[in-house]
C-alpha cells in the first residue's frame, strides 16, 4: 500500500509575481510539477501525496493560473521559461527532476536545454513541442476574434459549465470519469478575471492555425539527463507517436504509454502515472549514487 504526506499550500514573491504552490514532503532531489494550457496545479493533486513519501514536492500554478497572478502581459515561451528558473532561485532550489504536462512539459524542455545543470532529470508528460500537429479545436482557438469571443462565452456561468464539459471531452479518454474536482476547478477559474486571457495567451504563443510552431524535436540529443516521456496512448490533443518520435532521439530516454487513456495522465490515471514515474525516479536515484560514488572514487 502506498502512504501520503499532507500537503501544504503556499505562496511566495517571484519577480513581483505572487504565485501560489503546493508542497509535500522532504527528501532532494525535489520534484517540480508544471501543469499545461487552461489548467492549475490542481492537477496534481491526485499523485502529489504519494509522490511525496520519497521525495519533496513542489506543484506551481503558473503566472495566469490557478491562485497565482494574472498580469496583463504575453505568456511567451521566453517569459514562463524564465518565470520557472527564477522560481527555482528563488527558493534555493540547485537541482530539480522537472515534471511538466503538455505546457508544462515544454517549458521544463526548454530549462533544461538552456540550464542543465539545474534539472537532475526531466519528466516530459504528453508535451508540447514535439511536431507541429494537435488538435484543431486548440489551433482554432488562436484566430483573431474567435479566441476573444470564446473568452466572452466562457466567462458567464453556462458557458464555464460548456467550457468545463467541452475540456473533460477533449483531455480525457473516458469523460464519464472525470473527478467533479476537476470539473469544479475548470469551471471556478473560467470566472477568474485574467485566467482565460492568459491561457489564450499561451496558447497562441505555442499555436497558430496550422499546430504547433515551436518545435524543438532537434535538440533532444543535447539532453544529457535521464529523460522519460510518459503519454496517454488515447490521447485527443497530441498523438502518442510524437512519444516514440522523440524517445527515440535522446541519450538516456524512457517511455511509459499508459493505456485508456488521454492528455492528462495524473489526473485520468494517478495509479499508473505514479506507479510508472517512481519507477524512473528509482533509476535516476541510482544513477545519481553511482556518479556520487565515482566522483568519490576519482577524488581517493
Amino acid at each position: 500500500m502506498i502512504t501520503e504526506t499532507a500537503t501544504e499550500e503556499k505562496y511566495i514573491d517571484v519577480g513581483g509575481l505572487n504565485i501560489h504552490y503546493q508542497t509535500a514532503g522532504n527528501n532532494d532531489p525535489p520534484l517540480v510539477l508544471l501543469h499545461g494550457v487552461g489548467e492549475s496545479a490542481i492537477d496534481w493533486s491526485w499523485v502529489l501525496p504519494k509522490l511525496a513519501t520519497n521525495h519533496r514536492v513542489l506543484a506551481i500554478d503558473l503566472p495566469g493560473c490557478g491562485e497565482s497572478d494574472k498580469p496583463q502581459r504575453d505568456y511567451s515561451l521566453d517569459f514562463l521559461t524564465q518565470f520557472l528558473a527564477d522560481f527555482l532561485k528563488t527558493l534555493e532550489i540547485q537541482r530539480a527532476v522537472l515534471v511538466g504536462n503538455s505546457l508544462g512539459g515544454i517549458i521544463a524542455l526548454r530549462l533544461a536545454l538552456s540550464k542543465p545543470e539545474q534539472v537532475a532529470a526531466l519528466v516530459l508528460v504528453d508535451s508540447m513541442g514535439f511536431s507541429n500537429i494537435v488538435n484543431p479545436i486548440l489551433s482554432n482557438l488562436t484566430l483573431p476574434v474567435y479566441g476573444e469571443l470564446a473568452i466572452a462565452w466562457c466567462r458567464t456561468p453556462l458557458g464555464a459549465t460548456q467550457r468545463a464539459w467541452s475540456r473533460a471531452l477533449l483531455l480525457f479518454n473516458q469523460p464519464v470519469k472525470v473527478p467533479p474536482q476537476w470539473i469544479a476547478e475548470q469551471e471556478r477559474m473560467a470566472k477568474i478575471p485574467g485566467f482565460l486571457e492568459a491561457g489564450l495567451s499561451s496558447l497562441r504563443a505555442q499555436l497558430n492555425l496550422f499546430g504547433q510552431h515551436q518545435i524543438i524535436l532537434d535538440l533532444l540529443p543535447q539532453l544529457q539527463m535521464p529523460t522519460l516521456i510518459m503519454w496517454g496512448i488515447n490521447d485527443l490533443v497530441l498523438p502518442n507517436n510524437q512519444a516514440q518520435n522523440a524517445v527515440s532521439r535522446l541519450k538516456q530516454g524512457h517511455l511509459a504509454l499508459i493505456p485508456n487513456c488521454g492528455h492528462i495522465p495524473q489526473v485520468e490515471c494517478p495509479e499508473l502515472f505514479t506507479t510508472e514515474l517512481k519507477k524512473f525516479l528509482v533509476l535516476v536515484n541510482e544513477s545519481m549514487n553511482l556518479s556520487h560514488a565515482e566522483a568519490q572514487r576519482l577524488r581517493e
